[in-house]
């Protein structure tokens, strides 16, 4: 009797198993997104941060349709500490090749930090096959590498800007402090490291050698500096107008604050990492009044109504995390390429590399940035109107705290102001 009970009651499991719906999205694997990047400076730490939200946004609607089957998204991160100074790229490469094989990610966001050790690492991503959206690392080496072998480097794409197009925001910006006050005097400061190299050079070649700037010098700093009063007072010496600072270190906001400190009269505008967010203000005792500073994606430290996804995605970040994003760079990026992965995986209906490749580069997508789009090299396009390109934006601090963006047009909500001593030549 026992055993005519148990076979009956085998036979309704069986039954209800065979009449009930398959729910593809708890029985299938997850799809793993690979994030190895510097996880303790901040871009890479927001970044991180980023891809979360864009993750638990897609799996709470049900995750990636996969060919018919829907699979969410899992999140594997890595710290490659390549950002750390004296930390040798071999071993990033190494932690890199781990998160691949380890974690076995149908693709990659974010990535290397540094871009020395994304030119190095891009032979391992080509060996694996894995695709990559990076969103931090900026030399346009990567690209050069992609034109030159694209079907041994095609997995590799870059959704933040390059050098290039980051001296082709500091250019507009240049050109409009020359409109609006007449200053060709620039002095440059700058980190040693790949990509502030590079985008020095191309701010030298590409503009001011050919708008008529001079040039008055260039300083280089390895990272970790601490004091840059003596560039300060070459460029005061010099007669700059405009002081030209490339930085992503943390110590980098303490040139703002020696900058105020000394009463250089010289308009300060460049990139200095620590002094995009808002949190800058309190951090630096509120000695940063008129710095200019380069916000390369917008959605990033700061949003606009232009682009109305990226005052979503910033209000979004801030109720997740309960403060605002304070990089001014990588983080919008890093959650755009999750919405555009999934988006390529689905058009696929595969996780092929392959096959998810082919649908990244027909990528057309409005977002957080503004309109997304891959060009030559694979890498996103960036320019001043966000309904045709990607785009990033220059604001300039406030005396009482605030910030301005002055550039481009198209999102500007202020004009430039010159700093105490320095009187415009128009």
């Amino acid at each position: 009797m026992k055993r005519k009970l148990a076979l009956f009651g085998l036979l309704l499991i069986v039954s209800f198993i065979w009449i009930t719906p398959v729910t593809h999205v708890s029985a299938a694997e997850p799809i793993v997104i690979g994030v190895p990047t510097s996880l303790g400076f901040l871009e890479g730490k927001e970044a991180h941060k980023a891809v979360q939200i864009a993750v638990s946004e897609i799996n709470a609607k049900g995750g990636v349709n996969v060919g018919g089957t829907n699979r969410l998204l899992k999140v594997a991160a890595a710290d490659l500490r390549d950002a750390a100074p004296g930390v040798p790229v071999p071993e990033a490469l190494l932690g890199l090749e781990k998160n691949i094989l380890e974690q076995k990610p149908a693709a990659i966001v974010v990535g290397p930090f540094r871009s020395e050790a994304l030119i190095a690492g891009m032979d391992i991503i080509a060996k694996y096959k894995v695709p990559m959206l990076g969103t931090v690392a900026m030399s346009p080496t990567s690209e050069k590498k992609i034109k030159e072998d694209p079907e041994k480097y095609k997995y590799i794409f870059r959704t933040c800007l390059n050098s290039i197009f980051l001296a082709k925001y500091l250019a507009g910006g240049m050109a409009l402090i020359n409109k609006e006050f007449g200053f060709n005097k620039v002095f440059v400061m700058h980190q040693d490291v790949a990509w502030a190299r590079a985008g020095a050079g191309a701010m030298k070649a590409m503009f001011f050698d050919k708008a008529g700037w001079d040039v008055l010098g260039m300083e280089a700093y390895p990272t970790g500096s601490a004091d840059f009063s003596s560039g300060l007072m070459k460029a005061r010496a010099s007669g700059a107008q405009v002081i030209m600072p490339i930085f992503d270190m943390p110590q980098s906001g303490i040139l703002v604050k020696q900058w105020k400190a000394m009463k250089v009269p010289a308009l300060m505008f460049g990139f200095i990492s620590p002094l995009a967010g808002s949190q800058a203000w309190k951090t630096f005792d509120g000695k940063i009044g008129g710095g200019m500073n380069c916000i390369f994606e917008i959605g990033n430290s700061i949003a606009s109504p232009n682009v109305p996804k990226s005052l979503a995605f910033t209000s979004k970040y801030k109720q997740v995390f309960g403060s605002d994003i304070q990089s001014g760079h990588g983080v919008a990026p890093a959650y755009e390429s999750v919405y555009i992965l999934a988006e390529a995986i689905e058009r696929a209906g595969s996780l092929d590399p392959d096959a998810i490749v082919a649908e990244l580069e027909k990528t057309d997508r409005m977002g957080v940035l503004g309109r997304v789009k891959y060009g030559e090299g694979n890498q996103a396009v960036y320019g001043i109107d966000p309904n045709e390109t990607a785009v990033g934006a220059v604001i300039q601090w406030t005396e009482d705290g605030k910030r301005k963006i002055v550039f481009p047009e198209t999102l500007a909500n202020g004009k430039i102001h010159l700093p105490p001593g320095l009187k415009s030549m128009k």
